[in-house]
């Protein structure tokens, strides 16, 4: 069982119930959901690449990610987007680009502080006109997901990361096992490399937070 960190666990992982965890990622993942007989949009968000071009594209923000954030429930106004891709897109691309490639949060070993390149394209990614603390989170983790947790209310809330979220959880997935036993979840839900231990923590706090009871409880 993992123990509290510096952020506080979804109650799955606190209570060490893989069992519970395992369905709550596959009701999020695998399960269509009752009223569609669909996929939750979220759940492919992770693997959406429909052009073939997200790895070439690393470096720049294009529209196609203005359209994947809309899997995960957000969309960016016109004004933002014009700035994203206009004007300030040269800016932005060579913010994204200091960044580095994608890698695992858990292997940065310093604390990321306002200096940090990915803390600098979150900054600039929200000083833009409707882009705020959330859809700069999901633009970012869409170009680094294994490097970026995803943010938002439901997710701060249950977490506790509220006042701050990207450093907590770096200092959680250093502090002992819990990169493991995420990768570990991951892979008995049956899911692919392509889901980032990040992404399994941001799930496991949302579906909690939304009311999800897995079927251990």
């Amino acid at each position: 069982m993992v123990e509290q960190m510096s952020i506080r666990l979804p109650r799955v992982l606190r209570d060490g119930d893989d069992a519970g965890a395992v369905d709550v990622l596959q009701e999020y993942f695998t399960r269509p959901l009752r009223k569609t007989g669909y996929l939750r949009t979220g759940a492919l968000w992770d693997s959406w690449d429909p052009s073939g071009n997200r790895g070439r594209d690393a470096d720049v923000f294009t529209a196609e990610d203005l359209v994947a954030v809309t899997l995960l429930a957000v969309q960016v106004p016109a004004q933002g987007a014009l700035f994203l891709l206009g004007e300030s897109n040269t800016s932005l691309n060579a913010l994204l680009a200091d960044v580095g490639p994608d890698r695992d949060l858990v292997d940065e070993v310093d604390p990321l502080t306002p200096e940090s390149p990915v803390w600098r394209l979150e900054t600039a990614l929200r000083e833009i006109h409707g882009v705020g603390r959330t859809m700069a989170s999901k633009l970012i983790a869409r170009k680094r997901p294994r490097l970026f947790p995803i943010y938002d209310d439901v997710v701060g809330r249950e977490l506790g990361t509220k006042a701050a979220h990207l450093e907590p959880v770096r200092s959680a997935l250093r502090d002992g096992e819990l990169q493991s036993r995420l990768q570990g979840l991951r892979d008995l839900a049956g899911l692919g490399e392509v889901v980032p231990a990040v992404r399994i923590l941001d799930v496991l706090a949302w579906m909690q937070g939304k009311g999800y009871k897995p079927a251990s409880e």
